[in-house]
């Protein structure tokens, strides 16, 4: 109980913090102006290497927030009537929602192909979810860990990556400001997790080890198909 009152507390403070101020995905999910540059059009300057290693990211991206989703609606299918953890599962699920709503509308804004393993994503996700959601709350958390640690350094060597990519094309900096807010989601989600005992799953280190190849592996696969 007193876990589920830090969270609330922490989102409550976070939400206001960010009410002065709209978040970079507002852009997408209640567009000012869809015929703006920022939000309707692609860089044509850049280099074969960064238009390879844009494509790339948002084509990883995409999966990733596919695969998140049914990761959080496995876990739900198992732990949902649960009160507490089936309310936090839900909350960190409807960030994923926006999440994925805003990477599907950069995927066809940028001109991406996504990736042929977007099913695949779909039923891998699916079975994390419900097979660590069946192992007990505490491993659903640690999923919750070792997935958002991987996906939190991940979007941090991305934003490397796009530091010097088209920075004049309106585009680029409203990407990346969506990438540092989705990051800092994916943190506030390993938080979560640590706040309600992930770390007391059974044989934690070796299940986030596990899971966090899985997510590497997912990564690189993603990356070239």
């Amino acid at each position: 109980m007193l876990a589920v009152l830090l969270l609330r507390s922490a989102s409550a403070f976070r939400r206001t913090i960010h009410s002065a101020a709209p978040l970079a995905s507002a852009a997408y999910t209640h567009p000012i102006s869809p015929s703006d540059p920022a939000v309707s059009s692609t860089p044509d300057g850049l280099t074969v290497e960064q238009r390879r290693a844009l494509d790339a990211a948002l084509r990883i991206d995409q999966a990733g927030e596919v695969a998140a989703n049914y990761i959080y609606k496995g876990q739900f299918a198992v732990l949902g009537r649960e009160r507490a953890t089936g309310a936090l599962i839900q909350e960190m699920w409807d960030q994923e929602k926006k999440h994925l709503d805003v990477m599907n509308k950069l995927q066809v804004q940028h001109r991406v192909r996504p990736t042929v393993l977007w099913d695949a994503a779909k039923v891998a996700g699916f079975g994390l979810g419900a097979l660590t959601g069946l192992m007990g709350r505490e491993a659903a958390m640690a999923c919750t860990e070792a997935v958002e640690t991987v996906i939190g350094e991940h979007y941090d060597d991305q934003l490397k990556e796009m530091e010097d990519m088209a920075p004049s094309h309106p585009s680029m900096p409203l990407l990346k400001d969506v990438i540092r807010e989705f990051r800092d989601d994916e943190l506030e989600h390993l938080s979560i997790a640590v706040i309600n005992d992930s770390q007391k799953a059974p044989a934690h280190a070796l299940l986030s080890s596990v899971i966090g190849a899985g997510c590497m592996v997912a990564i690189e696969l993603c990356k070239r198909i």
